[in-house]
């Protein structure tokens, strides 16, 4: 069971498979083993890193608080104790958001973060008043339909159960994370740092819409795009196929992309 130490602090993380490398990142109410729908059906392809950012899952919990600042920092810990380079960083929700940052102070490591069911923390004007507007939406609903949508809470009350046990085993709490968002990188700093970077979105994300995650693609220069038809914000566990397709087909073209460059 490894562990890296990021600036003291134990993160716990797992690597499965061989060839080129996916390392997710988990969102508020996740951890490592959220991931086992994707590990099974891509560790054949890929070598796929799954981290517990500190105070979640089996990583260090004993600090009186959290400083979502510090995720990055978990991430990069991990890329460095495995000597990862050319890696995608794939994150879910906010997640994403830690990844970006990562990718973005060291891109000798990354070269690709997908940004599932987020927009990053890209700071623009623009992007933050619809971001703003959705969630003005999303917080009328019940959490759980945030997040999956309802036909699968119907049809599978047991994965469900499963989806929202999964939160218990962290300390940390969404309020933790929050912070992750102050002083985002610019559109010039993702361009500068030669990063590429794709949305990954799904039709029926019921916190963040495909409308805003479109404008964020348009503006972000270079950026790919996946609309995944049917899957709501929590698409890796509601629509696994789905999801882990999109995902492969994402590091075989930005890979590709990059050996034409």
């Amino acid at each position: 069971m490894p562990y890296a130490d990021s600036d003291g602090t134990s993160i716990y993380y797992e690597r499965h498979g061989s060839g080129p490398a996916i390392l997710f990142v988990h969102g508020s109410g996740g951890h490592h083993a959220a991931w086992w729908q994707q590990v099974a059906a891509l560790r054949d392809e890929f070598t796929v890193v799954t981290v517990d950012l500190r105070g979640f899952g089996k990583s260090d919990s004993s600090m009186p608080e959290f400083d979502g600042q510090d995720f990055p920092g978990d991430v990069v810990a991990v890329l460095e104790a495995e000597d990862l380079t050319d890696a995608m960083l794939v994150g879910q929700s906010i997640g994403s958001v830690a990844a970006l940052r990562a990718g973005l102070l060291r891109p000798d490591r990354v070269s690709s973060v997908v940004l599932g069911h987020s927009l990053g923390g890209i700071s623009h004007p623009e992007l933050k008043e619809l971001a703003a507007a959705d969630r003005a939406e999303a917080v009328k609903l019940p959490v759980i339909d945030r997040l999956l949508t309802r036909q699968f809470q119907t049809d599978r009350a047991d994965l469900t159960f499963l989806f929202q046990q999964m939160g218990t085993f962290n300390v940390a709490k969404m309020q933790d994370l929050r912070n992750l968002d102050t002083n985002g990188p610019s559109l010039a700093e993702i361009r500068e740092s030669g990063v590429k970077v794709a949305f990954l979105a799904g039709e029926k994300d019921a916190v963040l819409s495909v409308k805003t995650v479109t404008r964020a693609h348009e503006l972000v220069e270079g950026s790919h795009l996946e609309i995944v038809l049917g899957a709501p914000h929590s698409m890796y566990w509601e629509t696994p196929e789905a999801y882990n397709a999109a995902v492969a087909r994402l590091r075989r073209t930005l890979t590709a992309t990059k050996e034409a460059a």
